[in-house]
């Protein structure tokens, strides 16, 4: 049964390559990494590092589901496209035991420097800073499912390492831990495992003794309808961070970023969102930027690529299909001179928010939104144009944008 639903979370990703993936014209491309340090597990390192890169650039480990690959969750995430736009190195760690689920369950692998796949994860994040000139102070970890709870494991054991992380449908640090060898813990996944915050916060104190430094910051994110993980599993990892960081339960804003989203914020060390009505495999596109955008990998970093003078002779055709509560939308942009790097402004009616996107990235998801080409359409030929899509909600209001500016440049 387990295997059928890892086969679904892979089938998933496949889907969503479909979506993000295609040819670019850079050179940069994911790499192989051995001997990389101590490898207690004999984890493989895949690396991708863009061609052009940040002075002293951050460091994202992306770890991958269960019965995946790094180089599966390179090609079905938008991470290493991110990578391109914001000058970040990305680690993809492959798990090689049965199932290729990484081990959160091993007390190695739940103390710092006690050995398995945390510790191998680590060794990477070493090399990549010693051979790379990466910075220290800003080394993240985010994952799906298999990948979410390592993402807890590595914050919870190597708070010395990771400043912040983004879990998609995992559950708390230690929940998983058994005594038997076994790496499934079935009372954990179902959600059964309650414990009081302190007691959450202490399983990771205990991870590190001694350790009083900064704790890392975390981005939760959880389906209601997760049948692989249960949804009461985002509960007891509130628990945990807010603990660990030594905050109340109870939200500092809550707000609803994108349909059946609730975000709740606690101070701005954690942020948790509630995705009603979605399952297991909830990694769509867009997400990946809110992870980075939580993790400040984007804060006061615009694009690597530099902004082109603006365009002359631009125009936007903007085609919308509506329903209830819904729209898609396909825009064109066209412009008499050429650009080499393209960023479309726009303010979306009052009521409407974007909800998955396609050919671009756009953000935020309402009010004054900017939509930026994505690695393999950013020149326009003189003459020429790119279009780009989104799917958006509304609350009545089917109204288009009143107007358009390509790089600065009003466009008609």
């Amino acid at each position: 049964m387990r295997q059928r639903i890892w086969a679904a979370v892979a089938a998933a990703a496949t889907a969503a390559a479909l979506v993000v993936a295609a040819p670019g014209a850079q050179a940069a491309s994911l790499v192989e990494v051995t001997d990389f340090g101590a490898n207690p597990s004999n984890l493989r390192m895949h690396l991708y590092v863009p061609d052009t890169v940040r002075e002293r650039p951050a460091v994202l480990v992306a770890s991958h589901y269960c019965t995946g690959t790094g180089p599966a969750f390179y090609s079905g995430t938008e991470f290493a496209r991110l990578a391109d736009q914001y000058g970040f190195i990305v680690i993809y760690p492959s798990a090689n035991r049965s199932g290729n689920c990484f081990d959160v369950s091993s007390q190695a692998t739940l103390r710092h420097n006690g050995g398995s796949d945390s510790l191998g994860i680590v060794s990477m994040v070493r090399h990549v800073i010693a051979r790379h000139g990466a910075d220290p102070a800003r080394v993240y970890a985010t994952g799906v499912s298999s990948g979410a709870m390592m993402t807890n494991v590595l914050l919870g054991a190597y708070p010395d390492v990771f400043a912040g992380g983004a879990a998609f449908a995992g559950v708390p640090f230690a929940c998983f831990a058994t005594t038997d060898g076994s790496s499934w813990n079935s009372q954990c996944a179902q959600g059964q495992v309650i414990r009081t915050a302190q007691q959450w916060g202490d399983l990771v104190r205990g991870a590190y003794p001694g350790y009083t430094g900064a704790r890392p910051r975390m981005q939760l994110w959880h389906g209601t309808q997760d049948d692989t993980l249960r949804y009461p599993n985002l509960g007891e990892e509130i628990k945990q961070w807010t603990d660990v960081h030594g905050l109340s339960q109870t939200p500092t804003s809550t707000d609803y970023p994108a349909a059946n989203w609730t975000r709740t914020r606690y101070s701005d060390k954690v942020e948790a969102i509630s995705m009603q009505g979605t399952g297991h495999n909830l990694l769509s596109n867009g997400m990946a930027l809110r992870a980075l955008e939580f993790l400040g990998l984007t804060a006061g970093q615009p694009p690597v690529t530099t902004t082109p003078p603006p365009a002359s002779g631009c125009t936007v055709t903007y085609t919308m299909n509506t329903w209830n509560t819904g729209f898609t939308a396909s825009v064109t942009v066209s412009s008499t001179s050429a650009v080499n790097g393209w960023t479309l402004a726009f303010t979306l009616p009052s009521g409407q928010t974007v909800t998955s996107g396609w050919n671009a990235t756009i953000s935020p998801a309402s009010g004054a939104v900017q939509a930026r080409n994505v690695q393999w359409n950013g020149t326009i030929p003189a003459g020429g144009s790119a279009s780009f899509g989104f799917q958006a909600t509304h609350n009545g209001n089917t109204a288009r944008p009143a107007s358009f500016s390509l790089n600065g440049t009003p466009c008609s």
